[in-house]
């Protein structure tokens, strides 16, 4: 009977999880999110750009279908799924997202309103002249080439490219634990800054910003915190604010129209969202200077028509649209790449010093590949000029050999023993025959016609040419200033062609205060049993029949510049502006008020408005039996939540009563508790002491254990009777003693 032995393998379980989930890290990170500082490219990027040049699909040629692009792509390079090789193969041909596309797009590819590139059947692509100069020169072995995921392909690990793409058209990208998101540049200022530093590697930061002074967007508009730009550049993360760019314009009918004819870049590709909140906010009446909302662009630029109501702020306005829509958003700068399979958060120097270094490799390898082709071929010259030379004893002894082979070896190595002469000098001649292979090669397929003297002198010029040509690789490679000539002079070509006027203007603005003009009213907040709030005017309120009102838990009247005021048992309050809180009809259903502010599930015990909680004071008690007065100027605060009181563990609030300054004037009121053992105490509110509202109180009742205080109030001495669930009981039935006492079980009703 045979024995099976099993291997097993025992592992700790979080260190297989922590080792499963780093290597997963970094594969998101280096294979899919992040680019590579080199080339300043995704994956998904390089390897869709790689493709289409195995398409042949050149600026030249003619458009080819998106989902034949795609699926090379997926099929030989990316296996991750044709929406995301297509979304990639989309964004790279958006002019008002890069300031140059390397995509040539044909047919629908979406728009800066928002819209949806067509489905990839539709849709038709090839490279643009901006991914030419990523892609020229890659079949001279400039980079490395590797395994595709299955080893049945090879693809480039890295892209050969002749300008500095990551400054210029920017990225964005998120991976586990880091993001990268690199504003785009202006092409021609990037060009100049590379350029400075090759002239001077010791170039410091401010003189470097003198070319490359801060990002272009694609889309304009002006980045109005430009003091900042340096601090960002110098540690290669932070934030600039991007304004849109707005004109002011006189309408034929004598209103002032506000035009936005750049918007932000954080809203390329969004646009129509923009306007659709501009609508939003005018019909609220957010903006009541509003009079219209219009958008007129066209292909010649984008025409945002705001139309302002006569006799209004308009710079007012301006400030109030820059404070609460996206002509005014934040764009966080993080300059992080991939070098060496290592992400790096680079400075702007590091950037163009890291493809500074990328430059050099490139050209020490494209000098050393055409200087080892122009040896080559002189090489071979060389040879069909010595070959005319002696063409007639080369004819000789072609005509006297009996297979190519025989006469390769006589031209190589001059061996002549099997090969039939007319002469013995012929012989002795054709033995001194010493050609190198690959000219033998050449004489053997030699054409008739380069014997014509013509192309024999051609054949010289073409030696000169080779000569000089080889002498200038030399040159080249044996000098850094000599290649730094020739890196130079190719990236003021690409300035030429990619030149254009820098778009994004730079201002140091601080923001202006937004005065909000709303018409002062009186309207009542109403909330019913489900917690759906409402507000409606004043004369609507007063149209209401007892019936209605019922239908409601809280009412509360208040103006519309003031806020609602929540106290919670847990002991918050929340504070809601009026103007939020919607208006509606009284059938209206309404909005929840955990809609409105971060309510949760905490239970409300009051609502009231701020003006009318400022100039009262609130007598707060706690389940645990502790009670204070705090002034409700105490609660002043621009916060939307702030501490009501402090609890201890386990305590809450369970009353909250509301004084005016004439009752606490009067001096004749007194306090009654109820605790859930059905005992009661009443002392004078005078026993009470002011306290702050962060503080715990002072107590109110001794408790028994395990009883608790379930109801407060404040009532004049004189008042007979109060409401606790739903039943009238009497007030003299609670006997006055002094505050922290036992409570006596008594009968009120």
């Amino acid at each position: 009977m045979s024995k099976t032995t099993e291997n097993i393998i025992q592992l700790d379980f979080s260190e297989e999880m922590r080792n499963s989930y780093r290597d997963y890290a970094m594969s998101v990170i280096i294979a899919r999110a992040l680019p590579d500082v080199r080339d300043g490219l995704k994956p998904v990027q390089r390897r869709i750009l790689y493709a289409m040049k195995e398409l042949s699909l050149f600026p030249d040629k003619p458009h080819r279908k998106s989902a034949r692009i795609v699926g090379d792509t997926m099929g030989k390079y990316h296996p991750h799924g044709d929406t995301s090789i297509y979304d990639a193969l989309v964004h790279m041909s958006e002019d008002y997202s890069l300031p140059i596309p390397l995509v040539d797009g044909h047919g629908n590819f979406g728009s800066i309103d928002g819209d949806g590139a067509a489905a990839m059947r539709y849709t038709e692509a090839r490279l643009s002249a901006g991914a030419m100069t990523m892609l020229d020169h890659l079949e001279k072995g400039l980079v490395e080439f590797v395994p595709n995921f299955d080893e049945s392909e090879r693809e480039p690990s890295v892209l050969p490219a002749m300008i500095p793409n990551l400054l210029i058209n920017g990225t964005t990208g998120i991976a586990v634990g880091m993001a990268t998101n690199i504003p785009p540049h202006n092409p021609a200022e990037v060009i100049d800054g590379v350029v400075a530093y090759m002239d001077n590697p010791s170039i410091s930061l401010d003189e470097l910003m003198n070319y490359i002074k801060a990002p272009d967007f694609p889309t304009g508009g002006a980045i109005i915190n430009a003091d900042d730009l340096k601090t960002i550049y110098q540690c290669g993360e932070g934030r600039i604010k991007i304004r849109a760019k707005a004109e002011i314009e006189t309408s034929d009918n004598g209103r002032k129209n506000i035009v936005i004819t750049e918007i932000p870049y954080t809203v390329a590709g969004n646009k129509t969202k923009l306007v659709e909140n501009l609508v939003s906010l005018m019909k609220d009446k957010v903006f009541d200077e509003i009079y219209d909302v219009r958008d007129e662009s066209s292909k010649e630029g984008i025409r945002i028509v705001i139309e302002v109501k006569k006799d209004r702020n308009i710079e007012n306005l301006m400030n109030g649209l820059y404070k609460k829509t996206a002509l005014e958003d934040t764009y966080s700068i993080n300059l992080l790449a991939v070098k060496e399979k290592q992400p790096i958060v680079f400075h702007l120097k590091s950037l163009i010093e890291e493809f500074v270094q990328f430059q050099e490799e490139l050209y020490t390898k494209e000098y050393e590949h055409l200087l080892h082709k122009a040896n080559q071929r002189l090489e071979i010259v060389k040879g069909l000029i010595r070959a005319t030379d002696v063409i007639d004893l080369i004819i000789e002894v072609l005509r006297g050999s009996s297979s190519i082979k025989q006469a390769k070896e006589c031209l190589i190595h001059g061996v002549t023993a099997d090969i039939r002469f007319k002469s013995e000098g012929s012989r002795k001649e054709a033995s001194a025959f010493d050609f190198s292979e690959r000219q033998a090669d050449a004489i053997l397929t030699m054409q008739l016609s380069k014997l014509i003297g013509l192309e024999i002198l051609k054949l010289h010029e073409e030696s000169d040419t080779l000569i000089a040509d080889i002498e200038h690789y030399m040159k080249v490679l044996g000098s850094k200033k000599e290649l730094y000539k020739v890196i130079k002079s190719r990236l003021k070509t690409y300035r030429k062609l990619f030149f254009r006027e820098r778009k994004t203007l730079l201002m140091n603005t601080e923001l202006a205060e937004y005065i909000e003009e709303v018409k002062e009213e009186d309207l009542y907040i109403l909330v019913d049993r489900f917690g759906y709030t409402k507000s409606i005017d004043s004369a609507s309120y007063a149209r209401l029949n007892e019936d209605t009102l019922k239908e409601f838990t809280h009412s509360v009247f208040m103006k519309n510049t003031d806020k609602l005021c929540l106290f919670t048992a847990q002991g918050n309050m929340y504070q809601i502006k009026a103007m939020q809180i919607p208006k509606c009809k009284i059938r209206d259903k309404g909005t929840l008020i955990h809609n409105l502010c971060k309510l949760g599930k905490e239970d409300v015990l009051v609502y009231l408005s701020f003006e009318a909680l400022f100039e009262s004071q609130l007598l707060i008690t706690t389940r645990h039996g502790y009670i204070k007065l705090v002034s409700g100027a105490e609660y002043e605060t621009n916060r939307s939540v702030v501490a009501a009181t402090k609890l201890e563990d386990d305590d809450c609030m369970t009353g909250i009563t509301i004084l005016s300054g004439a009752q606490m004037l009067s001096g004749n009121m007194k306090v009654i508790l109820l605790t859930e053992k059905g005992l009661s105490l009443g002392f004078s509110l005078d026993e009470v002491s002011e306290l702050k509202k962060n503080s715990r109180g002072v107590k109110a009742i001794t408790l028994e254990p395990s009883d608790y205080v379930c109801y407060s109030n404040a009532l004049p001495s004189d008042q007979e009777i109060f409401t606790y669930q739903d039943k009238v009981l009497k007030a003299k039935k609670v006997k006055l003693r002094k505050r922290g006492a036992k409570g006596q079980r008594a009968q009120l009703e």
